[in-house]
C-alpha cells in the first residue's frame, strides 16, 4: 500500500527536482529518502522562494509519484553528493497552504502545526494527500512502474 508524504525545500530547489525528475531531502541525507518506497506519493510544501531567503512563501509546489529504484547519489559539484530518488511529477499549480491549515488533518486545531515541517520529510494521510492534490489542481501520475 502506497503512503502519502510531505517533502519541505525552497520553491527553487524543487524545480531542480522536478526539471531533473528527482527529489532530495534534508539537505541531500539518505535516511530520510530510505522511509520512502516506490509508488509512494510526495508534496512539496516550499516556505521560501529561495534557499535561506528571508520572504515567506509557504506553499505547496510540487506534487509526484515515487519510481522503482533505491536512493542514489548525485554529484553536484564541489564535494556536494546529496541522495536522490526519482519521481514522476505531475503538472500542479502551486496553492497557499494558509487556506487549508484548518481542514488538514496534520495541522487541524494546532497552533504549532509548522514544527513538524522542520524535520524535512513526515508522512501525511491520504485524506491531506488528497486534499493538497485538489487544491493545486494536480492529478496524481499513475503508480510506479
Amino acid at each position: 500500500m502506497s503512503r502519502n508524504w510531505i517533502a519541505v525545500a525552497s520553491a527553487e530547489h524543487v524545480r531542480i527536482g522536478q526539471a531533473g525528475g528527482f527529489m532530495q531531502v534534508c539537505h541531500g541525507k539518505a535516511a530520510p529518502l530510505r522511509r520512502i518506497r516506490p509508488g509512494d506519493q510526495v508534496v512539496y510544501y516550499s516556505p521560501t522562494e529561495k534557499f535561506g531567503g528571508k520572504t515567506p512563501l509557504r506553499c505547496f509546489t510540487a506534487l509526484g509519484r515515487v519510481l522503482a529504484g533505491e536512493p542514489y547519489q548525485a554529484d553536484m559539484g564541489g564535494g556536494f553528493l546529496p541522495f536522490r530518488r526519482d519521481v514522476r511529477w505531475a503538472a500542479a499549480r502551486p496553492t497557499p497552504i494558509t487556506p487549508l491549515l484548518e481542514r488538514l488533518e496534520f495541522s487541524a486545531g494546532k497552533k504549532n502545526w509548522g514544527y513538524q515541517l522542520r524535520f524535512g520529510l513526515f508522512e501525511v494521510s491520504a485524506h491531506d494527500f488528497e486534499l493538497i492534490a485538489c487544491a493545486m489542481a494536480a492529478k496524481a501520475p499513475a503508480a510506479a512502474g
